[in-house]
């Protein structure tokens, strides 16, 4: 089978690659760097012929509204279109557990859209929600840290290994195109507060920044805060936990 990958070279795309070639499936990786750009369309055509499927895991690390809906809308609309005149027949597309119970924050908003055109457009699409992945713990902490300190958002989280969603998102992509909602993923419980699992990443990679939860403002931090991104009582449970993830080949070093 031909399974294009959209975002490729991403914390979930990069182990959808792996996993794909190691099942005997023959990839083709979009990304900037293989020629192909999904907020133009540039090179999508020629990319995606003699695929049967996509899985639409690319991202856009922003907290700002109208670049994330330009991001999601555009890559959206030009997969869709592009693999309907290539006579690709399915779509997997990454999204968010919880995602529309947060639209007043901006990138949850345009992910929300993202959904909504794919399951509206004229190639079958399947959503697949997942929390957090594992390695959100120390990508926070690299995106909020001043000198010694690191500010993370304060959210209550059941993250997931990013390999163990990439796994399921080849499942989805070798199975009968289903336009829809798979059912949500999520890692092992219990719940725990974010900043706890980025102390115990750093300490696993020996380092001395100290972190601290800073809370959301309004009604969609505060949401956030008590657990608005935990998956659903009928959602896949996913292993390894984050403990054994931390020590395992996928942990921090």
């Amino acid at each position: 089978m031909r399974i294009a990958v959209a975002g490729g070279s991403g914390t979930v795309g990069r182990h959808v690659v792996d996993d794909a070639r190691r099942r005997g499936h023959e990839v083709v990786v979009l990304t900037r760097a293989s020629g192909v750009d999904l907020v133009t369309g540039d090179g999508l055509g020629v990319a995606l012929a003699g695929c049967e499927a996509v899985v639409e895991a690319a991202n856009v690390v922003t907290l700002r509204r109208r670049v994330a809906t330009n991001f999601f809308e555009a890559t959206a609309r030009n997969l869709q279109s592009a693999c309907r005149s290539e006579g690709v027949g399915h779509i997997v597309v990454l999204s968010i557990v919880g995602v529309d119970r947060l639209r007043s924050l901006g990138y949850y908003a345009a992910k929300v859209t993202h959904e909504r055109l794919h399951l509206a457009g004229p190639v079958p699409a399947t959503v697949l929600r997942s929390t957090q992945f594992h390695e959100f713990a120390l990508q926070v902490v690299d995106r909020s840290r001043i000198g010694p300190v690191a500010l993370v958002p304060s959210m209550l989280v059941q993250t997931v290994s990013a390999r163990s969603v990439a796994e399921r998102l080849v499942d989805l992509a070798e199975g009968r195109a289903l336009k829809g909602r798979a059912p949500d993923v999520t890692g092992p419980p219990p719940p725990v507060r974010l900043e706890v699992r980025s102390r115990m990443a750093l300490a696993k990679v020996g380092s001395r920044t100290r972190v601290f939860a800073l809370p959301i403002p309004g009604a969609a931090g505060r949401a956030i805060a008590k657990g608005a991104l935990l998956g659903e009582a009928d959602a896949v449970i996913a292993g390894p936990s984050f403990e054994a993830w931390l020590d395992g080949p996928d942990g921090p070093r």
